[in-house]
């Protein structure tokens, strides 16, 4: 029997090798890591040279959800349809949304339920980045029927029920 590896919550400052991370090219390090940090909860792991003009910032939010700003004379171009999907808690995706709401240049669209039984909240960040926050419903919420073909689709892969 397989089972699902569980996602580490909460911010841990150790150093360990990513196996994945997004980098952002922009043009004020500083100014876009107070916009991570404050809309999003994401804490300066650390920054580049350290001092008043780091040309790249380490940001964190969760074990595994960490994001390189780099200094970069013309910014970042993210690129329509791009975006970075983060895990998250239920019951944090209200006050992540309002927190983000309060920060100018900040873009919502959320906190909705989806019908494959999460609450996702969509985040654009002031140089174009879409983050969306996946939350998996509480079983209460879930949407039944859903939650019925997935448990026979696993039956049919021999694959566990979760």
């Amino acid at each position: 029997m397989t089972t699902t590896p569980e996602i580490q919550t909460g911010i841990t400052r150790d150093i360990y090798g990513m196996p994945a991370f997004i980098s952002l090219d922009v043009t004020d390090v500083q100014q876009a890591a107070r916009w991570f940090t404050e809309a999003l909860d994401f804490i300066e792991l650390f920054a580049m040279p350290p001092g008043d003009e780091p040309a790249l910032i380490h940001l964190r939010r969760w074990r595994y959800q960490d994001i390189l700003l780099r200094r970069s004379e013309t910014g970042a171009d993210v690129g329509r349809g791009v975006q970075l999907s983060l895990a998250a808690e239920y019951h944090e995706l209200d006050g992540l949304a309002a927190r983000a709401h309060a920060v100018t240049g900040t873009t919502l669209i959320g906190p909705a339920d989806t019908p494959w039984n999460t609450r996702d909240l969509s985040v654009t960040s002031p140089q174009g980045l879409r983050i969306v926050f996946t939350a998996r419903r509480p079983e209460p919420l879930q949407d039944a029927a859903f939650t019925a073909d997935m448990r026979e689709w696993n039956r049919e892969q021999n694959l566990p029920a979760n």
